[in-house]
């Protein structure tokens, strides 16, 4: 379970960006944060694999389970320790034009879940684009989950020019960007620190499968 600890750990880490203190509490490192991601893993892999079970659901730091530190060759800020850690469910873990998955992530300000890419490839989102334009049952069940939602936001930066005018609303906010996912923002400590966190995220994870499934068909007809 994650404490007021895992959150102090997080922002000291970033704040000294240090291995000396980060050394000093490796502790501290496993007990509060590593500890409780590798049970939300396993608590969350039967829910995952009913999804998808080709997912990697893997309790592992570089599997399922991010480094708590930054390649300094990509850092353009100076801080190599970071003030969050997520966790990544996909076929595959590559970052950069990687298959979309689910996530989640943890910080000191706030915690957050989703469903999407980090970086969809051209390829991708022409292929997306096709199944909404052309009114798949992949897109039907993935718009019906998305109405029905209060808890997610579309994201992904929008086209700078848009030649979808013509199709519905809840059409061109999909056809119209160049990345895509769901995620919901949250600073409810309390459930972030409950035994009922799993349940929970396992439940929101579910009822945006469609939308999962709309963008591995589209991943898989490119």
């Amino acid at each position: 379970m994650f404490t007021q600890r895992t959150l102090d750990f997080l922002y000291y880490n970033h704040k000294e960006n240090s291995p000396d203190w980060y050394k000093a509490h490796k502790d501290d490192y496993e007990e509060f944060l590593i500890n409780p991601m590798k049970e939300l893993v396993v608590a969350l892999t039967p829910a995952l694999k009913a999804i998808d079970g080709e997912l990697i659901c893997e309790p592992k730091v570089d599997r399922s389970i991010s480094r708590i530190y930054r390649d300094m060759r990509y850092a353009t800020d100076g801080y190599r320790y970071r003030d969050h850690c997520w966790l990544i469910f996909a076929r595959d873990k590559k970052m950069y034009e990687g298959l979309p998955g689910f996530y989640f992530e943890v910080s000191p300000y706030k915690f957050s879940f989703g469903c999407g890419y980090y970086q969809a490839s051209p390829s991708a989102m022409k292929s997306f684009r096709r199944l909404i334009m052309d009114n798949s049952k992949e897109y039907l069940a993935a718009k019906r989950c998305l109405k029905k939602t209060s808890v997610f936001q579309v994201y992904g930066d929008m086209l700078k020019t848009s030649a979808y005018d013509d199709y519905p609303p809840e059409a061109r906010t999909l056809l119209c960007r160049s990345n895509i996912g769901v995620s919901a923002d949250s600073t409810d400590y309390d459930l972030l620190m409950s035994d009922s966190l799993p349940a929970y995220l396992a439940e929101q994870f579910t009822s945006i499968a469609p939308f999962y499934k709309l963008l591995l068909a589209a991943e898989l007809n490119k």
